[in-house]
C-alpha cells in the first residue's frame, strides 16, 4: 500500500498500531494516510479505503501442506507427456544419482548434503560443494518448477501434524491433518472486538453450539482426528474417558512412550546436515512445532484461486 501511494512510511507503526491485513480490512488500523481510493459510488463520501478485490493486498501467506510441498519438490511437470508421466523421480530431478551428468557439470552435486560421517563438503582443495553449513539459495540448480533448494541446504516445515501413518490414512484431494476451525471474537453488540495489543484480530475455537448445522466437522480442534482421540482408541466405549484431559493421551503417551503429540509438526527434505536418503520429497520427519533447529528452515505458500498451473 505504500508503493502504491495509499499510505505514507511510518516509523511509529508498533505494538497495536502494527499493520495488519485483517486489522486494516476490518477498518481497525488507520496509518498515515496519503491517498484513499477514489469511490465510484455515487452515494459515497468521494473516497474509500482499499479493498480485498482491487488486487493490492495479496492473501495470507502461510506454510505449504505436506501434499502442496511433496507435490512442488518432486516437479513431475518436467516429466509428463500431454496426460502421461513418462518417467519418475526419487528426487527432484531426474535418475538415482546426486551428481549432475551435464556435460558442462559433469560429476558436480546437485544439492548441499552430507556426503558422510564428517563429510560436509569434501577434501579440501577439492570441495564437492563449497558448503560446510548453508549455502547461497541460487548455488544449486531448480527443479522443474523453478524452486530452488528443494532438496539440500535445509530441511523445511509443513503445515501438516505429524502422524506415522498419515499416508494410510489419508485417500483424497489436497489431504492435510491439522484443522483448528476458528471465528472472531465479537462484542456485545455482534462486531468484531477490538484488536490486540500487537494490532492482530482476535480469533477463539469454533464452539459445538456453533458448529451442530456444519456438515464437516463437528468440533473445532480436529489435529487428531481418527488418530489419537477417543474415537480412534480402544476406549471408544468407556465413557469415562470421553471427556477431559486424558482424551489427548489415549493413543500417545507423549513423553513416556511418544514422542508425538498434537504439537508435532511435519518437517520435509534434507539438509546441509543429514544424508542423502533425506533429499527425496517423500521421506517426512517431526518437530515439536514450539522448537528449533540450525537445519530447518520454511518457505511460504498462498491461497489462490484459477487454474494451478497459471494462465
Amino acid at each position: 500500500m505504500i508503493r502504491e501511494g495509499i499510505l505514507k512510511v511510518d516509523p511509529n507503526q508498533q505494538n497495536e498500531e502494527n499493520f495488519n491485513t485483517d486489522a486494516y480490512l476490518a477498518g481497525q488500523f488507520e496509518g498515515v494516510v496519503k491517498n484513499d481510493l477514489y469511490d465510484l459510488n455515487p452515494n459515497g463520501s468521494g473516497t474509500r479505503k482499499v479493498r480485498m478485490e482491487d488486487g493490492i493486498m495479496l492473501p495470507k501467506y502461510r506454510l505449504p501442506t505436506e501434499a502442496e510441498w511433496e507435490f512442488a519438490a518432486i516437479g513431475l511437470i518436467g516429466n509428463t507427456l500431454f496426460e502421461r508421466v513418462i518417467e519418475r523421480r526419487i528426487y527432484p530431478w531426474n535418475g538415482h544419482l546426486l551428481r549432475t551428468d551435464y556435460y558442462k557439470n559433469m560429476g558436480e552435486f546437485v544439492a548441499n548434503f552430507k556426503r558422510g560421517r564428517g563429510d560436509n563438503m569434501g577434501v579440501a582443495g577439492n570441495l564437492n560443494d563449497a558448503a560446510d553449513i548453508t549455502a547461497p539459495v541460487y548455488s544449486y540448480w531448480p527443479n522443474d518448477y523453478g524452486l530452488y533448494n528443494m532438496a539440500g541446504n535445509v530441511a523445511e516445515w509443513v503445515m501438516d501434524v505429524y502422524r506415522p501413518l498419515s499416508m494410510e490414512d489419508f485417500d483424497d484431494f489436497r489431504s492435510f491433518r491439522g484443522n483448528e476451525f476458528m471465528t472472531k471474537v465479537t462484542d456485545e453488540e455482534g462486531l468484531i472486538a477490538e484488536k490486540d495489543s500487537l494490532g492482530r484480530i482476535q480469533w477463539r475455537p469454533v464452539t459445538q453450539e456453533e458448529a451442530a448445522n456444519r456438515r464437516n466437522y463437528r468440533y473445532s480442534d480436529n489435529r487428531n482426528f481418527l488418530d489419537g482421540d477417543y474415537s480412534s482408541s480402544i476406549y471408544y466405549s468407556d465413557d469415562m474417558m470421553k471427556e477431559g484431559e486424558n482424551e489427548s493421551k489415549l493413543m500417545y503417551e507423549y513423553s513416556k512412550s511418544s514422542m508425538i503429540n498434537n504439537k508435532a509438526r511435519v518437517y520435509k527434505g534434507g539438509s546441509w546436515k543429514d544424508r542423502a536418503y533425506w533429499l527425496s520429497p517423500g521421506t517426512r520427519r517431526f518437530l515439536d512445532q514450539e522448537l528449533s533447529t540450525d537445519y530447518i528452515g520454511f518457505r511460504c505458500a498462498m491461497i489462490r484461486v484459477g487454474s494451478p498451473i497459471g494462465f
